[in-house]
């Protein structure tokens, strides 16, 4: 595990986990329990897709969006960022706000990519 914050001045509230479905469970309990269903019925459908298909791929996908949703929820000021990014972007009225929203989700999101290592 690792502990190099997204950004500096928000240090993480848990260290990085592993990147495996039980240390991401336990880690996500911790810092976002209200998404755990999502992750758990994602989850499901990504095991039996795998074994359809027998690919590893549909996991591989599966750890990194979780990784990188530990990974933004264990900074509690950039969370923060995302998902009042993530609200504006639903809500504006105007262009100009929406794509500076959608810009500010998509650069959080590429800094946990990059914090996790992809």
């Amino acid at each position: 595990m690792s502990a190099h914050p997204v950004e500096h001045g928000d240090e993480p509230t848990i260290e990085r986990p592993d990147r495996t479905i039980s240390a991401l469970r336990q880690a996500l309990a911790r810092v976002a329990p209200a998404k755990l269903p999502l992750l758990e019925a994602e989850r499901d459908e990504v095991l039996t897709l795998a074994a359809e298909t027998q690919s590893v791929g549909p996991v591989n996908g599966f750890l990194l969006r979780w990784a990188v949703t530990v990974e933004i929820e264990r900074h509690p000021g950039v969370a923060r960022r995302l998902h009042e990014a993530e609200r504006l972007v639903r809500t504006a009225t105007d262009e100009e706000t929406m794509r500076s929203a959608a810009r500010e989700v998509a650069g959080i999101k590429a800094a946990a990519r990059r914090a996790v290592g992809e």
